[in-house]
C-alpha cells in the first residue's frame, strides 16, 4: 500500500474527527437526552432510571434529567382532558427501594381508583435515591412543565442539613442547573463549591463525554428488557435489616445537643420548592420513620436521628407549616417497626398501604379550581 496514500486518509481522519470534535463541544448538545426509544417504541418506566447492577435490574444511574424524564411514563403524551394529574418528589423511600413500582406510594394511590374534581386520579413516581432538598427541588422544577394538579412531597429531617445539599450525585453533576435554581430562588448556596462538577475544554468532548453518551444508549437498550418484564431493580433473598441498637452518640451532622439551630438547615431550599409550584397545590408529608426499641433507643429513634433533633425538626416544621399556610401531614410514627426493610425510612409493602391510606384521606381536603 501506497504510504503517502495512507498517510493523507489519516491526516484526513483525524482532521475529520477534531471538526467534529470540536463541533461537538461549541454545540454542547443537551437535546440527545431527550431522543428516547420510550414511550415511542418501549412504554414508559414507571420510576426514573437507577440502579448499579445493570445485568439485572435492567437499569442503570446516570445524571442528565432530560434522559430521565424522557424514558418516563409522565413524558408518554399531552395530559389527558380526564386526568387529575398528580406528581411525587422525594428520596429512595418515594422511588422504592426494595419494592415493585405498584407497591410504592405512588404505584398504591394510582392504583387506588380515585377521583378528584370529577377527574380521575394519575399518580406519577418522580423519586429519585440520595436524601436532598436541592435534589428534589431540582426535579420539582423541571416536572413543572407536565402540568400537574397535585404534588405530593414526602421529606425527612436527614433532606435537611445545609452541607449535604451539592453533595447528591445528580445534583453536583448538574451544576448549570443548580446555578440556574441559586439564581432565581436566591438560594444560601455557593454556586462555587467544588463538589458542583464542571467539566473542561477536554471533559466536554466528544472522548470526555464517552461515558454520558454510552449511558444514554445503554438505557435505550435496556428499554428491551424493561418492556419485556417490567423489572427495574433487583430483589435480594436476603438483606441486612434496618439498625436498631445504637451507640451512645447523639450528635446530629456534628451538631450537639440542645438546639437544633434552624440555620444550619436548608428551609429556603424548601421554600423554593414552594416557590416553583406556584399556583399548585402542594402537600408536604414528613415521612415515616423506623422508632426503635434497641438499646440506647432512648437516646436515639434510629441510625439516622438523636431523638433531641428530630423533636426539634418536627416542632421547627410545624411552626413554619402553620405559618406560611402550607399543607402538612405528619406521618413520623404512623408504622410500627417491624414494617421497615434496610433502612430507617424505606417501608414494606403494607407500611406504604397505611401511609397511602393516610395521603388519601388528605386528598379529600383538596380544593378543586
Amino acid at each position: 500500500m501506497d504510504t503517502k496514500f495512507l498517510r493523507n486518509v489519516l491526516l484526513k481522519g483525524l482532521i475529520l474527527f477534531l471538526v467534529i470534535d470540536l463541533a461537538f463541544i461549541a454545540i454542547s448538545p443537551s437535546w440527545l437526552g431527550r431522543i428516547s426509544l420510550y414511550n415511542r417504541i418501549f412504554p414508559g418506566r414507571e420510576r426514573f432510571p437507577f440502579g448499579e447492577d445493570s445485568a439485572q435490574s435492567y437499569n442503570l444511574s446516570l445524571f442528565d434529567l432530560d434522559a430521565m424524564f424522557a424514558s418516563h411514563i409522565i413524558a408518554a403524551g399531552s395530559k389527558p382532558a380526564d386526568e387529575f394529574r398528580v406528581i411525587v418528589v422525594g428520596d429512595s423511600s418515594t422511588w422504592g427501594t426494595l419494592l415493585r413500582p405498584e407497591e410504592t406510594l405512588a404505584g398504591q394511590l394510582d392504583a387506588a381508583g380515585l377521583s378528584l374534581c370529577g377527574r380521575r386520579v394519575r399518580v406519577y413516581n418522580l423519586g429519585y435515591p440520595t436524601i436532598s432538598l436541592m435534589k428534589d427541588l431540582m426535579v420539582l422544577d423541571y416536572a413543572m412543565r407536565y402540568q400537574s394538579d397535585l404534588i405530593l412531597w414526602p421529606l425527612t429531617l436527614e433532606a435537611f442539613p445545609a452541607d449535604k445539599q451539592l453533595s447528591s450525585p445528580i445534583v453536583a453533576n448538574n451544576a448549570a442547573r443548580v446555578d440556574d435554581l441559586i439564581h432565581r430562588y436566591d438560594l444560601p448556596l455557593d454556586s462555587t463549591n467544588p463538589a458542583l462538577v464542571r467539566p473542561g475544554l477536554f471533559g466536554r468532548s466528544l472522548i470526555g463525554q464517552r461515558r454520558p453518551l454510552a449511558d444514554l444508549f445503554r438505557l435505550q437498550m435496556y428499554g428491551v428488557l424493561w418492556a419485556a418484564t417490567g423489572i427495574d431493580q433487583t430483589f435480594p433473598a436476603d438483606y441486612t435489616p434496618a439498625q436498631i441498637d445504637y451507640s451512645t452518640d447523639v450528635s446530629f451532622h456534628g451538631v450537639q445537643p440542645p438546639a437544633l439551630d434552624p440555620a444550619g438547615l436548608a428551609y429556603g431550599i424548601l421554600d423554593a420548592g414552594m416557590r416553583a409550584a406556584g399556583d399548585t397545590p402542594v402537600l408536604l408529608i414528613n415521612e415515616p420513620i423506623l422508632i426503635s426499641k434497641g438499646e440506647n433507643s432512648d437516646l436515639r429513634y434510629n441510625f439516622f436521628y438523636p431523638r433531641w433533633a428530630y423533636d426539634q425538626y418536627r416542632q421547627q416544621m410545624g411552626i413554619k407549616a402553620k405559618g406560611n399556610g402550607w399543607n402538612y401531614l405528619d406521618l413520623w410514627d404512623l408504622v410500627p417497626a417491624d414494617q421497615f426493610t434496610n433502612s430507617a425510612i424505606h417501608l414494606t409493602p403494607a407500611g406504604e398501604s397505611l401511609m397511602a391510606t393516610q395521603v388519601e384521606k388528605a386528598f379529600a381536603g383538596q380544593a378543586c379550581p
